[in-house]
């Protein structure tokens, strides 16, 4: 066991034997933890053939071990007051709870008893089978939602980044018990894992409870560490059972590293983070044409995704996408004043401070830094970074990331609409 001080001493890691990580955040203040168990694997280690099998093994982990069926599982925390839930993304599977601090044992043992002796009961991979599957269906269902699977799927074709998170009805049709135990073998393993709580909790005990629950042995893994080769460009418009046009535009975005990461937070935040943002200001409130209009900045290991999204009535598509452009060719051809940088830059200091107040936001904001920077990154540091931002740092980014002539788009129309 290795253990480690953070310069915060709120802030505690230790490495057990079997290579798992054990990360705490002590909050005296609170009268709740929250704990994460985090899998440092998500739908970016699929492959066609099982691309859907992170989010479903994900499903699988709650159907009950020998210790604890499924109903045990869904009441142990609910009975308490907390709660229980998890998610896939594309490079991570989370399993998380919110407890009373007193009850902080009960999680430590139903997270690791979920995660590390689930049995995979053939009987509940079809049962659950057919949960994932209308799962799918509903998010086809829900163009403002599958329009994102379509862009991504485009703009990383042939690698598991353009994979949807959720699978396909073809593949994961086909999943059995040995293509679940397949991929927990692969990835479930310490090494590869966080088992994180921020909260009023003592560090030690934290531990003690992890080495007295936790209970896989340790192994080697293999990540997918090939960097996806975003498609140059793509026009595309697709007709479905829908009432309106949905359009969602954009293009390759940066990675967690980059250097001008918080240069991209402030521009989505002024382009389409929110009520105030101009893309809001402008398609919505001046010339009424979108309820739902925003822009997304992705970030992942070695690349991102940045991406607008607009819901209109068919007639107006044009003049909806072309105020679209306006808006980005304006930020790409001169600076933002700095009144507006100032602005931008008190609303994301006051943003991520106010999350601060909350024990998930803090363990998830833990578990990340190490995932992602393999360091405890200070709040002041955070806040550094966001002074630094300025009007020139913008707009270079912007004039990297927008070649007007390379934006990708792909449109949802209704049927008889061809874009």
């Amino acid at each position: 066991m290795f253990i480690f001080m953070i310069e915060n001493t709120l802030i505690k890691k230790t490495v057990l034997d079997n290579g798992l990580t054990v990360l705490s955040e002590f909050i005296p203040s609170l009268r709740s933890v929250s704990t994460g168990l985090w899998i440092k694997t998500g739908s970016r280690q699929e492959s066609q053939k099982n691309n859907g099998i992170a989010h479903f093994l994900e499903h699988m982990v709650f159907k009950g071990t020998n210790k604890h069926d499924a109903l045990d599982i869904a009441s142990a925390l609910e009975d308490l007051g907390g709660s229980l839930n998890a998610y896939t993304s594309k490079e991570l599977t989370v399993f998380y709870t919110h407890t009373l601090d007193h009850h902080l044992h009960v999680s430590v043992e139903i997270l690791s008893d979920m995660v590390c002796q689930s049995l995979f009961r053939t009987e509940d991979i079809e049962t659950e089978r057919m949960v994932v599957l209308e799962e799918i269906n509903a998010v086809k269902d829900t163009p403002e939602e599958y329009i994102f699977d379509l862009f991504q799927e485009r703009l990383f074709p042939h690698h598991p980044l353009g994979y949807p998170i959720l699978g396909r009805l073809e593949t994961v049709s086909k999943f059995d018990r040995q293509t679940v135990l397949e991929f927990w073998k692969l990835f479930y393993r310490p090494e590869n894992m966080i088992f994180c709580a921020a909260g009023n909790l003592e560090h030690e005990q934290f531990v003690k409870l992890v080495e007295r629950y936790f209970s896989l042995p340790a192994g080697k893994v293999e990540q997918n560490t090939v960097t996806p080769v975003a498609m140059k460009q793509f026009r595309e418009h697709i007709t479905q059972g829908v009432h309106q046009t949905h359009i969602c535009l954009g293009g390759p975005g940066l990675h967690y590293l980059s250097p001008q990461r918080y240069d991209l937070i402030a521009l989505n935040t002024y382009l389409g983070g929110g009520m105030s943002s101009r893309l809001f200001q402008v398609i919505r409130e001046k010339y009424g044409l979108a309820y739902s209009v925003y822009s997304n900045a992705d970030f992942f290991r070695d690349t991102g995704i940045i991406s607008f999204y607009i819901g209109t009535d068919p007639k107006n598509e044009k003049q909806a996408v072309e105020l679209l452009m306006a808006e980005i060719d304006s930020v790409r051809s001169q600076p933002l004043p700095k009144e507006t940088i100032r602005r931008i830059k008190e609303q994301l200091k006051g943003g991520f401070l106010l999350g601060l107040e909350g024990s998930n936001r803090r363990m998830t904001r833990l578990a990340k830094n190490y995932i992602y920077y393999d360091r405890h990154i200070p709040v002041d540091e955070v806040l550094d970074s966001i002074e630094v931002i300025n009007s020139d740092s913008v707009l270079d980014l912007a004039q990297k990331l927008f070649n007007m002539q390379g934006l990708n788009m792909i449109t949802i129309n209704p049927s008889g609409v061809h874009g």
